[in-house]
């Protein structure tokens, strides 16, 4: 899953970056308020995480502007600006969660998932199909009931594809959503990373759209 980050600390933008990484996200970060604004308009991301006091333009003027813009990208915001009515003042404005500053990593990862996961109207943390499971906390995927080993990157497109199992994904829109700007891609990468799940997975778990990109095979 992408996530779009605005935070001007540089320590706290940095720590939430590897943290959120390493618990299987991909992230774009940007510390000027006004880059971070355009930059939703570039990308599908899944969540933002925004910071209110930003340089050059304060968080919830963004947060206004991108409303306007009938963009519904799910937005956690994480501030220090932690009275009720700031809180209240930020969810009105249309943010979908708030966290004040301190905080814990694993709680804002908890909370991304259950944003992302109303955001595909699903009630469940579990994702599943057929014979696998994948777990977005834990990162554990099984196969007809055993745990099977997958790399960063297979996990995130197994995740991607569960979530989106009765939609023809094209390979620009899983390049997108599993590489941040910094990554240079190959250009076959999704083709290995898909070639390589069908060998843990079955070669019929993951179908090919000739000229359109994969989907899930039949079931549920």
């Amino acid at each position: 899953m992408r996530i779009l980050l605005l935070e001007d600390d540089r320590l706290i933008g940095d720590g939430i970056k590897n943290g959120l990484e390493q618990c299987g996200f991909c992230v774009d970060w940007f510390y000027e308020g006004e880059q971070g604004k355009r930059a939703l308009l570039r990308a599908p991301f899944d969540a933002v995480v925004l910071d209110l006091g930003l340089p050059g333009i304060d968080g919830m003027d963004i947060l206004s502007w991108w409303r306007r813009q009938q963009l519904d990208t799910p937005v956690l915001i994480l501030t220090a600006r932690d009275a009720l009515e700031q809180r209240l003042q930020g969810l009105n404005a249309g943010a979908d969660d708030y966290m004040g500053k301190p905080f814990a990593l694993s709680e804002l990862v908890a909370r991304l998932h259950a944003l992302i996961r109303r955001s595909h109207a699903r009630s469940t943390p579990l994702l599943s199909h057929r014979h696998v499971t994948f777990d977005p906390h834990t990162r554990i995927a099984t196969c007809h009931g055993e745990p099977i080993v997958l790399t960063v990157r297979e996990q995130a497109l197994l995740e991607l594809l569960l979530l989106n199992k009765k939609r023809v994904m094209s390979r620009q829109l899983l390049e997108e959503k599993l590489y941040s700007w910094e990554h240079d891609v190959g250009s076959n990468a999704i083709e290995v990373h898909i070639h390589h799940l069908r060998r843990k997975l079955g070669n019929d778990f993951i179908r090919t759209e000739r000229g359109l990109g994969y989907y899930l095979g039949a079931g549920t």
